[in-house]
This record gives C-alpha cells, sequence and structure tokens, in this order.
C-alpha cells in the first residue's frame, strides 16, 4: 500500500477481523473500536480500529462533505500467506459530521443521520465482499482499511 501519511484526502485505519465476523448486512459495512464482536454485528467487518472519523483530518472532512466527491474505501486484508483487496466506492454528502469516536460505517443508502457515515451510495456493503476476504477476517487476520476522498472536478 502506498504511503499516505502525508495526503490530507486519505486516512488509513488500522483493524483486526474478529470469529464472529460473518459480513452478511446488505446496505453497510462497518469497523469499531471495540474490542468485542456479537453474531448480531453482521455488518463489521473490523474491531479495534486504531483511528475513528474524530481522528480524520479537517480537510479530509471538509472534502468528503462535497456531493459530488467520489470516496473510495478499499479494504485490504493480510491473511499470512494471502492478501486480499477490495474497493467500495461512494459518495460524499454535505451532512457528514465525520465526528465519531467509535466506529465507521459505509452505506449504500444515503443515510446520513448519525455521526459515524463515512461514505453513502457504495457500490458495495458487506454481504458483497469476498468470500474469501471475509474468511480470513473470521480467521482474524489484519484489516487497512484506505478511506480516500477525490473531489468534484
Amino acid at each position: 500500500m502506498i504511503d499516505d501519511a502525508d495526503d490530507p484526502l486519505v486516512e488509513v485505519i488500522r483493524a483486526v477481523g474478529h470469529e464472529n465476523v460473518t459480513a452478511e448486512h446488505a446496505s453497510t459495512f462497518e469497523l469499531t473500536t471495540d474490542d468485542w464482536l456479537t453474531p448480531a454485528g453482521d455488518c463489521i467487518v473490523g474491531v479495534e480500529a486504531d483511528r475513528t472519523p474524530r481522528d480524520f483530518s479537517a480537510a479530509f472532512r471538509e472534502a468528503c462533505r462535497d456531493a459530488d466527491a467520489t470516496i473510495e474505501a478499499t479494504l485490504v486484508v493480510d491473511a499470512g500467506d494471502e492478501t486480499y483487496a477490495e474497493t467500495v466506492t461512494g459518495r460524499g454528502h454535505p451532512d457528514l459530521a465525520l465526528l465519531d469516536d467509535r466506529s465507521m460505517v459505509g452505506r449504500t443508502s444515503e443515510y446520513t443521520d448519525d455521526e459515524r457515515t463515512v461514505l453513502v451510495d457504495g457500490d458495495a456493503a458487506a454481504a458483497d465482499l469476498d468470500r474469501d476476504l471475509v474468511a480470513a477476517l473470521a480467521d482474524e487476520a489484519e484489516l487497512t482499511l484506505r478511506l480516500a476522498v477525490e473531489p468534484a472536478e
């Protein structure tokens, strides 16, 4: 993965999978700072996230509030002998607060009425993720989420 440390329009979050990751939710995917996951959390793909939307740069948050901005969420799962990667593409929205201090959610809908939504109108949700990637997360593989916002031209 490219070093994006100096790019204000990229945020990188590290997390891990959990034995209860099923990724069966049809309209969202989520990462949380919690270190636990119940079977009911079928949208959660990573726990123990090292950052939350509250940690994101002001420039990143502002760019995400453009309804014409493209936001790419690239999930990279390191399963030791295998690496899986998948990108969910969505867009920004003027109502994205990006201030939650516990979790972040990508959505296929336009729902923005909370502080944890990081993209709307996503082209995939947890249920759409590659099943090998999901199996690796259920085996507690390491997960890196790269969020990149591309402002509208």
